[in-house]
Parts: structure tokens; sequence; C-alpha cells
């Protein structure tokens, strides 16, 4: 598999998405739902905010903003993934989410539509991680809040050698029997080792205009939550 080929990535998304929420839950512990309560806490999402979640997949951080009891106005979930998109809306079909195919990097709706901008998983796959970043803060209004859900590549420690076991050995086996993608989840874990790492991203986000932009760890170094705030006053950088 070339490595962030997107029509190569859209497949393997498609070829993984009936199994893509039974893997996460397995992959983590079960602790991929806590991370999403904390993504969607950080992007201080309110009653009768617009949501947009980029590279929803199968809908998780949506649903779980729902869950949490917050009302949603006139939301969207995007991916480019028809597979994921499909189960997306079998799991939530209500008038106020629109679940739409879209590339992350160019967003089919006007500037400033939004009140909070999530992704979970979107920017280690990302072509271009600028564009994804400028694109998410033309979306929202000023003063609305990005948050990310991501891996980054952990610190050495003593557990290192069982976290590279866990993630280069383990994954790709659960992914075999489980997902019957092997090749899939070769690539996810990958993409771990070689993705910014959580200050990098933070820098990122400041250049792409975004402020008071802060990231808390999780699992060991290897998940990490970032979140800003776009400035008032502020013209979109596109």
């Amino acid at each position: 598999m070339k490595k962030k080929a997107p029509d190569n990535i859209k497949e393997m998304f498609d070829q993984i998405s009936s199994r893509y929420v039974l893997m996460n839950k397995l992959m983590t512990f079960g602790r991929d739902r806590y991370w999403r309560k904390q993504l969607v806490k950080f992007a201080e999402i309110k009653d009768g905010d617009r949501l947009l979640d980029v590279a929803t997949g199968t809908g998780d951080v949506i649903i779980q903003a729902i869950e949490d009891g917050i009302q949603l106005k006139k939301s969207a979930g995007v991916d480019f993934s028809t597979g994921m998109l499909s189960i997306a809306k079998a799991r939530l079909d209500v008038p106020e989410i629109e679940w739409i195919r879209a590339d992350a990097l160019d967003l089919p709706f006007k500037n400033s539509r939004f009140d909070a901008v999530t992704s979970a998983y979107l920017m280690r796959n990302a072509i271009n991680i600028e564009t994804a970043l400028t694109e998410q803060f033309r979306m929202l209004k000023p003063g609305g809040k990005i948050a990310c859900l991501d891996t980054t590549p952990p610190k050495k420690t003593v557990f290192s050698p069982l976290i590279d076991f866990y993630f280069l050995k383990i994954i790709p086996l659960l992914g075999a029997l489980i997902a019957s993608s092997k090749a899939a989840y070769t690539y996810l874990p990958k993409t771990t080792k070689n993705f910014k790492t959580a200050d990098e991203l933070k820098t990122m986000m400041i250049k792409a205009g975004f402020e008071k932009v802060s990231y808390k760890k999780y699992m060991f170094g290897t998940i990490a939550i970032h979140w800003g705030t776009k400035p008032y006053g502020k013209n979109n950088i596109n």
C-alpha cells in the first residue's frame, strides 16, 4: 500500500468499515469511548450548536455528543468512505444530522458555519495536515472551538518495547482475525510512529490561526487530544 495514497486509504476504510467500531474497542481496551467524551468536552459543544465532525467514520463522535445529552442543530459528519458513512447513517438517522461524503481538504460548506469542529484519527491520515487545519479554521465561527483526537508518537520509556510489540504485532493480528485485514491494521499503527509529535501538531494549529491551543495525552502517551479556538475578528485564511 502506498503511504497516504487517497484512493488506497479510502478502499482500506471501506473494507474495514463493518468491523471498525469493534476493532476500536478491542484495540483501546474500551477506552475509545472515554476519549470521545473528552473530545466532546474540550470542544465545548452546547445545546443548539452546529457541530462538524471531519473524517467522521462510523459517526462515533456525533453519536457521543448526543449520548451526552447535547441537542445539536443542523450538524454534519463528513467522510470520504461511503462504507463508513452508510454505517453512520444506519446508527443515527435524524433530520438534525447530515452524513456527507467529502474530502477533509476541501470541505463543502460556506465559511464560518459551525460552532465546533471535531476530528478523530484524521490528521495522521491527511495528505496535507496544514490544509486540513486551514479548512477546519474556515468552517468555524469566530470564537468557535476545534478539538482533534489522534495518535501521537510516545516518548521512549521502559515500556517502549511492550508498546511497540502491541502496536506492530498484536494489532495486526487482531486486524487479521476480526476485520479480515492484516494490511489495514499494519498500516494504521505505523501511522502512529510516523506522525507528528503532540508539540509539533500544536505548533501547526497555532500557525493555522488557532489560539489558546493545548493538548492532553492518554494511554501511555500514544493518544492526544488537541483543542483551540478561532479568534474573534480574525478573517479566514482562505
